[in-house]
């Protein structure tokens, strides 16, 4: 009896209190600590607005703009002590007297650097004691905030590491990552007072982007658009069979493309969608993993892809667009998979489907392709939208600002008013047994507003290209503008005369969605804050660099090796880590290891590809057991056994461990140098490839499939994912030229290609080095050499019959591969003239065919068995 109790699903309010204590702070205290606490982070969302508004410059002090960072982490700490009680047993409806003790002084200690600015920027020389005390203090209470917050996992792992930062020169420490040691002085000089420690450059991102656009999924489902995209996938696929889990998938997409956090997704939609997956078959855990499953998927979803991309542009130095064109084609790839596992799951149970109220439903094919055709159409409408802006741009130069925002708001009232005359959306008991599907044509009016800010957020990001903060901050207003006014004007356009009444709900649901925000981001922005002690203690100590040997020798210099080493690596600190922490921590630590390792086996790997590599597997630590977060939150709400559930989730994300290893190795995935008809050509053929791969790992295509089967439909997937790999077996990529002609083939290239060049010589440190390098040759202009310098930063001299590295531009592209001085070129590489990899496609989709024939016959047989016996 006690079994079931303790596996019974839990109520909403155990579910929010879960989500609460997970993501916003279990404690909630009343009266006028309540009040004051949610003053305060009303306070903080609007700073963060405020700053990154096109007029901040005019608003605030430059010290408030330069000393931002400190301010974020301020309301962070002194939240985090508010919200977050110490232990289990603490009281969580008022607030103890140590609490805001600690608070007060973490506070004050993370906005030190913004209390003496003047001092700090003008004073040189060492640290003071005030700034050694501040700092020492500072970074405690930011591990004791960080461990409330995000578990003990996060300040165990900062603490490790500011520990090595002291005794890493003592003899108990393996000599292969011995170092000199710092003082007390340098090291909270550089942990605390500096931009290379905590005030680095992932608070920096957590500062100017990160809580724009947690601010702006909290808004968007404060007013109503988590429900709306959850209804229109249920509407659209809930009569499909296992259609309510592939609700499930497609809401959790839609929702994941506006949240961070996959608990939050997975209780979000999964107290609607689990139930129903339970009623048409799927077991507790099997729901649970799907949901699960789609959640975190959620956050490789772009635009957000929880936080990680802004830290890509950051780190690898490439703009936002570039970085979610490249998670793009994976993670829409790997949905489309995940819909897949769902189907085959439901056929191979003979699942039974839900009815439609009118009773018509469209198949499987239709309902794919109106699917198709509301993407497309929602991505062609983002782009058109340009022109018609361009037109009033050009012809009212003065005036377009005006004339296009009365021209928002008329799309936006006419929109409103179609709302209108449908009932709002409220949302369906689950549990209901005389549950209906509701029709798409009937509720879709009911919320196309919700996709204006989607829209202009879409519209600055990728066609004026602005930075995320400026269009997050366009986006985020005209939300906070829909959630003030459409309530009240809902209420005129259905002739109900409580105006006032819905004007005051629609600012009580501003101050909810701003409160929401400021509490959502208090986890993010210690865990920004604590890695950045990781980091100050790689740039510090030159960890990153034993860390690149150490492993390398482990892995034998094997690429392979290397890519599952720093996998697993990524698992395991994700099972304590949030994934913003994680990607941190692993990429700051493994990226240039695998790229310099890369280069040394002659394969150049793109750093976006790393880091989206150890981005993927840090998030598959929510998924996978024996902590994986979101599978407690789907169990919780299943009622399923936790983690079962989570090696049921594990293995529907199979996908998404295999998917990081194929870019590494086939970065067309990625549309890295790929032309518009090559990039489609590539969404197809990986399309086909990933559900080939699914059909192969569950065991089931046309019918249950045989061992040598699976076997066979893994092979084909990676036939059509990985061509070359067969081909370069055939013929080499590459053909050798010698070195003597650089100049000659810098000069000839075409404007925009690489010359790919492989250096001999000695690092810094002594060790041999033998890598290829791509040297970026830009425009066609000038002779070979001048063009080489321009572009790629280096010079060559010849000397004994030699080309050697000359000259490096400081800061420039060669610079920064890690070339350096008098390292010897080689030879040159380009490209060989072979076959084109793409007729490996044909053996592969033969192999395909014959499958299939086999499994359908197989299938017919059965068919015929069971009509017998029936």
């Amino acid at each position: 009896m006690a079994e079931k109790k303790q596996n019974a699903p839990l109520s909403d309010a155990e579910l929010q209190d879960m989500v609460a204590s997970a993501d916003a702070g279990a404690r909630s205290p009343a009266g006028s600590v309540g009040t004051f606490l949610a003053v305060l982070a009303i306070i903080w969302s609007v700073f963060q607005i405020v700053l990154a508004s096109p007029i901040s410059n005019m608003i605030l002090p430059g010290s408030v703009i330069n000393s931002s960072r400190q301010i974020h982490l301020g309301f962070a700490i002194f939240l985090a002590y508010m919200a977050y009680p110490a232990f289990k047993t603490s009281p969580r409806h008022y607030i103890p007297y140590l609490d805001w003790g600690l608070g007060i002084l973490g506070t004050f200690c993370a906005l030190y650097g913004w209390i003496y600015y003047a001092e700090l920027v003008n004073r040189p020389g060492l640290p003071t004691s005030l700034d050694i005390f501040a700092a020492a203090a500072g970074l405690v209470l930011l591990f004791e905030a960080a461990r409330r917050a995000l578990g003990p996992a996060m300040a165990i792992v900062a603490i490790v590491f500011l520990c090595y930062v002291f005794f890493g020169a003592a003899s108990w420490v393996p000599e292969v990552i011995r170092w000199k040691g710092a003082s007390l002085n340098k090291a909270m000089s550089h942990m605390w007072i500096t931009s290379e420690g905590v005030f680095g450059i992932a608070l920096g991102v957590s500062t100017k982007f990160v809580f724009l656009f947690v601010l702006f999924g909290a808004l968007l489902d404060k007013a109503g658009a988590g429900n709306y995209f959850i209804k229109m996938a249920f509407a659209a696929l809930g009569h499909l069979r296992g259609g309510p889990a592939k609700a499930a998938v497609v809401g959790s997409a839609a929702t994941g493309l506006i949240s961070g956090s996959s608990i939050a997704n997975v209780v979000t939609t999964g107290t609607f969608t689990i139930p129903l997956m339970k009623r048409v078959g799927f077991s507790s855990e099997q729901a649970g993993a799907v949901e699960v499953a789609s959640s975190v998927n959620g956050q490789i979803m772009p635009p957000v892809m929880g936080a990680a991309a802004f830290l890509m542009v950051e780190y690898v130095g490439i703009s936002y667009v570039e970085v979610i064109t490249h998670a793009f084609l994976p993670a829409t790839i790997s949905y489309i998979a995940l819909v897949y596992i769902v189907h085959l799951e439901a056929v191979k149970r003979n699942m039974p489907t839900l009815q439609k109220a009118s009773g018509k439903a469209a198949g499987v094919l239709a309902t794919a392709l109106s699917m198709l055709g509301f993407f497309l159409g929602f991505a062609a409408l983002c782009y058109a939208t340009q022109y018609p802006v361009r037109w009033i741009t050009s012809a009212l130069p003065a005036g377009s600002g005006m004339i296009l925002a009365i021209l928002l708001a008329a799309i936006y009232i006419g929109l409103l008013y179609m709302a209108a005359q449908v009932p709002d959306l409220e949302p369906d008991d689950p549990n209901d047994p005389n549950i209906v599907l509701p029709e798409v044509s009937e509720i879709y009016k009911s919320g196309l507003y919700y996709l204006l800010p989607i829209i202009v957020l879409v519209y600055f990001l990728m066609i004026e290209q602005k930075s995320p903060g400026l269009s997050a901050f366009w986006a985020t207003s005209l939300l906070i503008f829909i959630l003030i006014t459409q309530r009240p004007l809902k209420a005129i356009f259905r002739g109900e005369s409580e105006m006032a009444e819905r004007f005051k709900d629609g600012v009580v649901d501003l101050l909810q969605g701003l409160i929401d925000g400021a509490r959502n981001m208090i986890g993010i922005g210690l865990a920004t804050a604590a890695a950045g002690v990781i980091v100050g203690t790689v740039t510090l100590t030159g960890i990153g660099q034993v860390m690149a040997d150490l492993v390398e020798f482990v892995s034998g210099g094997n690429l392979i090796l290397m890519l599952v080493f720093v996998g697993i690596l990524s698992l395991i600190l994700g099972m304590g880590l949030p994934t913003t922490a994680n990607y941190i921590v692993v990429s700051s630590l493994m990226a240039g290891v695998v790229v310099e390792l890369g280069a040394a086996n002659g394969l150049i790997v793109p750093l976006i590809a790393v880091h989206l590599f150890v981005f993927y597997f840090g998030i598959m630590a929510d998924v996978t057991p024996p902590v994986g977060l979101a599978s407690f939150a789907a169990a919780a709400v299943s009622g399923g056994d936790a983690i079962k559930t989570g090696f049921i989730g594990f293995f529907y994300s199979l996908r998404t461990v295999a998917l990081p290893f194929v870019f590494i190795f086939n970065t067309d995935l990625l549309l890295i140098d790929v032309t518009m008809m090559q990039g489609i050509v590539v969404f197809l053929v990986s399309t086909a490839a990933i559900l080939v791969f699914t059909a192969g790992t569950m065991g089931f295509w046309m019918t249950k499939s045989k061992i040598y089967e699976s076997i066979a439909l893994i092979l084909i997937a990676f036939m059509l994912f990985r061509p070359d790999f067969f081909l370069n077996y055939l013929a080499p990529e590459f053909e050798t030229k010698p070195a003597s002609e650089v100049f000659t083939m810098a000069e000839n290239s075409d404007a925009g290609d690489s010359l790919r060049v492989r250096l001999i010589g000695e690092s810094i440190d002594g060790n041999a080095v033998d890598s290829q390098f791509l040297l970026p040759l830009g425009d066609k202009s000038g002779d070979g050499a001048a063009r080489l310098f321009d572009s790629a930063g280096i010079e060559f001299r010849e000397e004994d019959g030699k080309i050697l590295v000359d000259n490096l531009n400081f800061g420039g592209p060669a610079e920064q591969l890690g070339i350096d001085f008098d390292w010897e070129l080689a030879e040159l590489q380009v490209k060989a003239d072979r076959m084109a990899k793409e007729v490996f496609f044909i053996p592969a989709f033969i192999l395909l065919g014959l499958i299939y024939m086999l499994q359908m016959a197989r299938k017919r047989r059965e068919d015929g068995l069971v009509g017998e016996q029936a």
